[in-house]
C-alpha cells in the first residue's frame, strides 16, 4: 500500500472537508488535475511550491482508492501522481500539520 500525499493551506483542506469533495487548489484547477507527491518527493515538492509558507497540511491517500490516478512526467521527467477530477475527503487516511521551522516545513514522524 502506497500512500501519496497533497500539500495544501488547511483552510483549503477544512473547507474541502465542509462539501465532502476536493476539487484542488488553484494550480491544481488551472492545470486540469490534482498534484499529489509520493512520500519521496513531497520535500521537494515542498520546497519547490511551498516555500515560507505555513498554514499547511499534509493529507494522505492510499493510491489505490484514488479514481482517475495517472502517473505522469513532470519535473526532470520524474512521474508524479496526478487526480483528474474531485477526491472525496473520506478517503483521507491521514491529515497532519506541516508547520514552518526555522524556515523549512517539519513533516510529521512516520511520512517518508
Amino acid at each position: 500500500m502506497r500512500i501519496l500525499y497533497k500539500i495544501l493551506a488547511a483552510d483549503q483542506w477544512d473547507a474541502a472537508q465542509a462539501v465532502g469533495l476536493f476539487t484542488g487548489s488553484a494550480v491544481d484547477v488551472a492545470d486540469g488535475f490534482i498534484h499529489l507527491s509520493t512520500a519521496g518527493q513531497m520535500r521537494e515538492t515542498a520546497a519547490r511550491h511551498f516555500a515560507g509558507q505555513d498554514g499547511l497540511v499534509l493529507v494522505g491517500f492510499r493510491e489505490e482508492d484514488l479514481p482517475n490516478l495517472r502517473w505522469e512526467p513532470s519535473r526532470g521527467g520524474d512521474l508524479f501522481p496526478h487526480v483528474y477530477g474531485a477526491i472525496d475527503t473520506a478517503l483521507a487516511v491521514s491529515v497532519d500539520p506541516l508547520p514552518l521551522e526555522g524556515g523549512a516545513h517539519r513533516f510529521p514522524r512516520g511520512a517518508a
